[in-house]
């Protein structure tokens, strides 16, 4: 029988340094975002005290920025939606906070409580509305940086990649 331990045979992985993956400071992948959108909607005492109501417009807020990214903080009274648009050369990850959204495309409606997340590519289309009779809060991580949105008047030829569902437990 080997009495040798995995430290005795492969050395102690500390004293390798060039082996060890430096931690990022900033996200750089989808699942980095995800990760990022995650961790901030868990930290309610960074956003919920920003939250504010407004019957005329959407609110929002740009709580973070990164390189090449933003983070918006938005809430939805009953009725509000932001119309049919896409997100320029954006991609992004949607995340409810509190309360229960609707997103509308060309491929149906999801209804989305909180906790729900989307990950969407450039020139996804999509409509997101507050059907509810509640305020809902949400969380938007986008990369690059938003610079535009474009608004569309009927649900047009999709050019960006299907969204994915990433669910907080």
């Amino acid at each position: 029988m080997n009495s040798d331990s995995d430290l005795q045979i492969a050395g102690d992985i500390l004293e390798v340094p060039h082996l060890l993956r430096t931690p990022r400071e900033h996200p750089a992948t989808v699942a980095e975002f995800v990760g990022l959108a995650r961790s901030v909607a868990a930290d309610r005492a960074q956003w919920e005290h920003l939250v504010e109501y407004d019957a005329t417009t959407r609110w929002y807020h740009r709580l973070r920025t990164g390189p090449g990214y933003e983070v918006w903080l938005l809430s939805w009274v009953p009725g509000q939606g932001s119309g049919l648009h896409d997100h320029g050369r954006s991609s992004g990850v949607l995340t409810v906070l509190d309360g229960t959204l609707t997103e509308r495309t060309e491929q149906g409606t999801r209804a989305l409580g909180a906790g729900a997340q989307r990950v969407f590519a450039p020139g996804y289309v999509h409509e997101v509305v507050n059907d509810t009779l509640e305020p809902a809060i949400s969380l938007h991580v986008y990369f690059p940086g938003l610079t535009e949105m474009p608004m569309h008047t009927a649900c047009a030829r999709r050019t960006g990649a299907e969204p994915v569902d990433a669910v907080t437990a």
